[in-house]
């Protein structure tokens, strides 16, 4: 029988992503909404400034992503390029550069000597990029997925507290705001937790404790600045 196993190291580049702009999206909208409203401003003012910032945070992200990870996937293609040139140049060179990975790693130079000419026959640059690099399939760049999942997730988390923005009314809009998005939050950090196989309360508590001082910090310079004006 065959022996099967699923492993979480292949959701890693859009699952950081997704994340990464899920809570962007919640925190940032959030912190503005509530931020604007300690300056005594309207619902309808929080409701524009509100889609302003998802609209131009989705925007933001997936620009952001797409470069960012762009850059780490030039530097990949770089690396693999110079690789194979030094395959074509020095073979031999590259496999005892190979087999003395393998040492380090615990074989002995006879099997690693071995080990390094089989997996070169096979898939001499991929071997090298895997074990050399650090670069593999599962952990490469990939600036399109990076860009569509942080933009699509930052839409998504940031309509949240819009929602509520839009919903709730009378004296305690903030305060509706600010336990919502925890709230959602909260269920973000337990949502990736499960997703990475990570303990959820940490999660949970993690990314709540990081969006509240946010919030505080974004609330606090709007009534600075409300009271002055």
């Amino acid at each position: 029988m065959r022996h099967t196993e699923r492993h979480r190291t292949s959701r890693i580049g859009w699952l950081r992503a997704a994340v990464l702009g899920a809570n962007d999206g919640i925190v940032s909208t959030a912190s503005l909404i509530v931020g604007v409203a300690a300056a005594s401003a309207s619902q309808s003012s929080l409701l524009l400034t509100g889609v302003a910032g998802l609209v131009a945070g989705a925007m933001s992200m997936a620009a952001g992503e797409f470069v960012s990870v762009h850059s780490q996937a030039d530097t990949e293609m770089a690396d693999l390029a110079r690789e194979r040139a030094e395959l074509e140049k020095d073979p031999a060179a590259e496999h005892r550069e190979l087999a003395a990975i393998y040492v380090t790693r615990g074989l002995d130079s006879t099997l690693a000597q071995q080990v390094a000419t089989q997996l070169m026959k096979h898939d001499a640059l991929g071997t090298h990029a895997r074990e050399e690099l650090g670069i593999s399939e599962a952990h490469g760049a990939q600036p399109v997925q990076a860009a569509l999942s942080s933009a699509a997730s930052f839409a998504v988390g940031a309509a949240l507290p819009l929602a509520v923005t839009a919903l709730a009314v009378g004296p305690h809009l903030i305060a509706w705001i600010t336990v919502m998005s925890l709230g959602f939050l909260a269920l973000l950090g337990v949502a990736a937790a499960k997703a990475g196989g990570a303990n959820v309360w940490t999660g949970a508590w993690r990314v709540t404790f990081w969006g509240a001082l946010a919030m505080a910090i974004t609330a606090g310079v709007g009534s600075l600045f409300g009271a002055a004006l």
